[in-house]
């Protein structure tokens, strides 16, 4: 069974303009073409869609839930159009647990000043490529290397790591911490997209570990005090959080900030925005 997509628009209209006279004006077509392609719709389907009368065409109760599911495949399908053939005037980022941090809000604002044809638009998607192999982005900014080979990708800027806490941990009281301060204390890490992994400690003093797979669980556990997090210094930037404190973990090392792209079609906005990112990373 093939449904095409001038079947599902001659039904809209036929519904939409009452006849099949306005529908075939509508449409630029014969009155002619518009039953045809009408009776093709419901012989796809084996089912009746309209009933007509000397003086109004009204949907069946099944041509009313095949009317409402074809306007929005027509819908998807106008907006795939646009954005086939929009010239790159979306650009679309995304990012796994925290954008840029304190450089997000600036970013937006320069972008929009230097480049008003092309809008853009963050996106938040907990997967390890921040929604780029899933199609949900354009570009992304990812804190650990891409090991595919499909991607590319460059280094933008460093954070430093903080460590997350209760705020009525006996730490939290503390300007700065160390590695070693995690001893007998319980790791939450997301093993999909974080940035921590028990492999910044040696081997015989690494901290037991709990998993979760999102930033607002990860900080919901965190306040409890069941267990502490480390994290870029970005997500304390986004996700301040009544209950919990951030502490910069003195002798771990910075966290390298990609960009990345698919290789073999990078967006033409790529270069654009990994100077633009640079450039306020190098600046503070």
């Amino acid at each position: 069974m093939d449904v095409e997509l001038r079947q599902l628009r001659c039904l809209v209209a036929i519904v939409d303009e009452g006849t099949f006279t306005d529908a075939a004006i509508v449409l630029g077509v014969s009155q002619a073409a518009v039953s045809r392609t009408l009776a093709s719709l419901e012989r796809a389907l084996g089912v009746r869609l309209l009933r007509r009368t000397s003086r109004e065409v009204t949907p069946t109760g099944t041509g009313l839930r095949v009317v409402a599911h074809a306007r929005r495949v027509l819908a998807e399908a106008d907006e795939l159009v646009r954005e086939a053939t929009s010239g790159h005037s979306h650009l679309r980022i995304g990012y796994a647990w925290a954008a840029l941090g304190r450089h997000t809000l600036p970013f937006q604002r320069r972008w929009r000043e230097r480049h008003p044809e092309t809008d853009l638009h963050l996106v938040r998607v907990n997967s390890p490529t921040a929604g780029l192999a899933e199609g949900a982005c354009d570009l992304a900014v990812v804190r650990r290397p891409l090991d595919e080979r499909r991607f590319d990708s460059a280094i933008v800027g460093l954070e430093r790591r903080l460590c997350a806490l209760a705020a009525d941990d006996p730490l939290a009281r503390r300007r700065s911490i160390r590695l070693a301060d995690f001893s007998g204390r319980t790791l939450l890490v997301d093993r999909r997209t974080g940035t921590t992994t028990t492999e910044l400690w040696p081997p015989d003093a690494r901290p037991a570990t709990e998993e979760t797979y999102d930033v607002d669980d990860w900080l919901t556990v965190i306040s409890t005090g069941r267990c502490v997090g480390m994290t870029a210094d970005s997500t304390a930037n986004q996700y301040p959080r009544p209950g919990v404190v951030y502490l910069p973990v003195r002798d771990a090392e910075p966290i390298a900030v990609r960009l990345a792209w698919w290789r073999d079609d990078p967006h033409p906005a790529a270069q654009a925005v990994m100077e633009l990112l640079t450039s306020l990373y190098r600046t503070g």
